[in-house]
């Protein structure tokens, strides 16, 4: 059963091929034997699961149906779960038990999806290698000696190891569609306000945004389905209708127009994965997609605007964390400054205390407008450039990532190296514009993701072109030796 997809499990309950608490129960020990290798849970919720698989199989057999009815997936450990630890990755919160769900806990819970537990994480989701989280690194299943990128690598390497079918995630600057490339899955980043943010942990708040990770773009389609739509607790919430996005996917790409930017193919691009990335164009156009070289002229300047946007965001958003109302308090505070430092000193691992740092230099006296001001101004050339070329094309197609998974430790003592594997995420999130990665081949045994970006809520048209190619392709079913 560890290898059905949700489109599979659910055609499988419907049928009365097995029960949720039958799948439940094969999971959690799948878990239970595998995971250590990967390290890709911090909480297990074994009594939650049972619990929601026995409620949904009595739900089926009172008549209802739906395709999440059932089905296990696991949650990002940012997103608040009442009663049971929300730790972000960090020491800061081991403590923390999140007294309600997040909307995108609730919502699917709604639907009868059952809860496995929460997936590691980089700490606060600031990372591209799940390196950075309190609990010990991830590892990736296709080699456990490289990473599996972030900041939601657990999420995906659990879904990569046939650990589950799907889970949910978040993308700040690239940490759904990284991992999902890394690990051989299809990821989603939504248009900005697609998903509510509320009850999810805030990294960079103009720039976070959840989504899901699968093993397809059919799977994705029904895991977002469950997640998106209007929510009056988040201020960023967009009141838009929500497609189906299912029954978006069976579109024809005869005519599509897909836009390839001249500015992604240059040195910094493994030459092997711009090859893999060719031949997923050609795929393209054996299914009626036309294809034309467009310009982003801008995006030479998206990673320095963006570490400056991110780490100001994160430095006001983690000023909440002190020692006094929730969290990690350091012992024997002489007084409340002490409290303060050594409790945030002693709760933020170096990544965090880095991009806190940084983000508190710009913004302050003397600076806000030499840094943050400025880079706030690049972004919007970013977003211009993007309604350009949208009115040319109807996606852009290119390169998720420059290069493969690299090993464990590698980039640990280089953070701006690790910065720049980014380059080709983060303008989907300056831009507030939705992103996929799917994937398209293999480097030196390692996964390669081709990343597809499209207009403001056109999610269905990026699910349909991952669709119909993966039903010409056979990338998405290949699983790593072991799992």
């Amino acid at each position: 059963m560890h290898h059905m997809t949700l489109a599979e499990i659910a055609r499988g309950l419907a049928d009365k091929k097995f029960s949720s608490v039958e799948l439940t129960q094969t999971l959690l020990a799948r878990i239970a034997q595998l995971d250590p290798q990967i390290n890709s849970f911090i909480s297990l919720t074994q009594d939650l699961a049972l619990g929601q698989a026995k409620a949904a199989d009595e739900r089926r057999a009172n008549g209802e149906s739906g395709a999440l009815l059932g089905a296990p997936i696991a949650h990002k450990d940012l997103f608040c779960t009442q009663g049971i630890r929300t730790s972000c990755g960090s020491k800061m919160l081991d403590n923390f038990k999140a007294p309600y769900d997040a909307t995108v806990v609730a919502k699917l819970a709604a639907a009868g999806a059952v809860t496995l537990g929460k997936t590691n994480m980089d700490e606060f989701a600031m990372g591209s290698a799940n390196e950075s989280s309190w609990y010990g690194a991830v590892k990736n299943p296709w080699n456990l000696e490289h990473v599996p990128g972030g900041s939601s690598g657990g999420s995906a390497a659990a879904v990569a190891a046939r650990l589950l079918p799907a889970a949910t995630a978040t993308d700040t600057g690239g940490s759904i569609r990284q991992p999902a490339a890394f690990t051989n899955l299809t990821g989603l980043k939504p248009t900005y306000g697609r998903v509510s943010r509320w009850g999810m942990i805030a990294y960079a708040s103009s720039l976070d945004q959840g989504g899901p990770l699968a093993r397809t773009a059919e799977d994705c389609a029904i895991l977002l389905q469950g997640m998106a739509g209007f929510d009056p607790n988040d201020s960023t919430s967009i009141d838009e209708p929500v497609p189906d996005y299912s029954a978006s996917l069976s579109g024809s790409l005869q005519g599509l127009r897909i836009g390839v930017p001249k500015e992604y193919f240059s040195a910094g691009l493994d030459p092997r994965i711009a090859e893999l990335i060719h031949n997923s164009i050609k795929a393209l156009e054996k299914l009626g997609a036309v294809i034309k070289e467009i310009s982003l002229p801008n995006m030479q300047h998206a990673i320095p605007a963006y570490y400056v946007i991110a780490p100001a965001e994160a430095s006001s958003n983690l000023s909440r964390f002190d020692g006094v109302r929730f969290g990690y308090r350091c012992e024997n505070p002489e007084n409340l400054e002490d409290l303060y430092k050594r409790s945030r000193g002693e709760g933020f691992g170096s990544e965090v205390q880095r991009r806190i740092m940084v983000g508190a230099y710009a913004l302050s006296a003397g600076y806000y407008d030499a840094y943050y001001l400025k880079a706030q101004k690049i972004r919007r050339l970013v977003k211009n450039d993007f309604m350009t070329a949208f009115n040319e094309v109807d996606i852009i197609l290119g390169p998720t990532t420059p290069n493969p998974a690299w090993k464990l430790g590698a980039k640990s003592s280089d953070p701006v190296a690790a910065y720049l594997e980014d380059v080709y995420t983060i303008t989907a999130n300056l831009a507030g514009l939705p992103g996929l990665s799917m994937p398209a081949g293999f480097v030196d045994g390692l996964p390669v993701g081709v990343q597809l970006l499209a207009p403001y809520f056109q999610e269905g048209r990026l699910l349909n072109v991952a669709h119909q190619y993966q039903l010409n392709t056979d990338w998405h079913t290949r699983t790593p030796t072991g799992f």
